[in-house]
């Protein structure tokens, strides 16, 4: 089984220190969610998972089966099973979604085999026709342009549909909740619930409580000032949509004052 080992992780931006010795553990089969206000530092945990150049990385370290994933680039932590669903997908006008995935999936298998040819053309159709009908998507969004036009929902659903043919180990849902109505948040997380199991770990990171209304974490983590500073099981979640925030806030406040008394 696959674990994502984070060990007393701090990342700074242009020498602004934004994650302060942050740990965490995900196992494949578990999903976790992250929670906190704006500015906590948890899309930077997303995007220094896997590999952002304008994140550094001063101190700790980001384990995957056992390997240091610092020493590895972003396509590199993609091929070894690490997978990251953006809060803003970019669109690529003339690809469709379909070629978009048969050559993401190329390029893997040849990476794991310079002689791979690639998958045939139909073995990839017979796949991808499963992958779609577990997500109960119509079949002609894979001949649409990647996310040119597509609505909040579509450019998730296009995410999701990447996950499922990849098929990583771990993945990580930025804020995939964020400009969804409710029926495309539903969709949305019917899809990632369709993929869950034993195989797949799942990080999914968001400020509202209400996407945890249809994906149901094992592990809600709080964050503030780039730590980790509360976690719990889902009751958690439904406490922070009842009373806020500041709860939390006054607790690591009255901590990191008793810590600073004590030194």
């Amino acid at each position: 089984m696959s674990q994502l080992e984070i060990k007393n992780l701090h990342v700074s931006i242009e020498d602004k220190e934004i994650l302060k010795g942050l740990s965490l553990t995900i196992k494949q089969g578990e999903i976790h969610a992250i929670m906190g206000p704006n500015g906590t530092g948890k899309s930077t945990l997303a995007y220094t998972l896997m590999g952002h150049p304008n994140y550094t990385v001063t101190e700790g370290e980001i384990l995957f089966k056992g390997r240091n994933v610092l020493e590895l680039e972003p396509d590199e932590r993609s091929r070894e099973g690490i997978f990251l669903a953006f809060q803003y997908p970019v669109a690529i006008p003339g690809v469709t979604v379909a070629n978009f995935l048969r050559s993401a999936i190329n390029a893997r298998r040849r990476a794991a085999n310079p002689e791979d040819k690639g998958m045939p053309i139909p073995e990839f159709r017979k796949m991808l026709k499963e992958k779609m009908g577990t997500l109960k998507m119509d079949h002609a969004f894979a001949g649409r342009y990647l996310n040119d036009g597509f609505s909040g929902g579509e450019k998730k659903r296009a995410e999701i549909l990447q996950m499922a043919t990849l098929r990583p180990e771990i993945a990580i849902l930025d804020e995939t909740d964020s400009g969804l109505d409710i029926d495309a948040l539903r969709v949305v997380s019917e899809g990632v619930n369709a993929l869950a199991g034993p195989e797949l770990g799942v990080l999914v990171i968001t400020h509202y409580q209400r996407l945890l209304n249809y994906i149901k974490p094992h592990f809600v983590h709080v964050m503030m000032n780039g730590q980790i500073v509360e976690s719990g099981g889902p009751d958690l979640a439904l406490h922070l949509e009842e009373h806020g925030y500041d709860w939390v806030r006054e607790k690591y406040e009255t901590v990191v004052e008793g810590e600073e008394s004590a030194a």
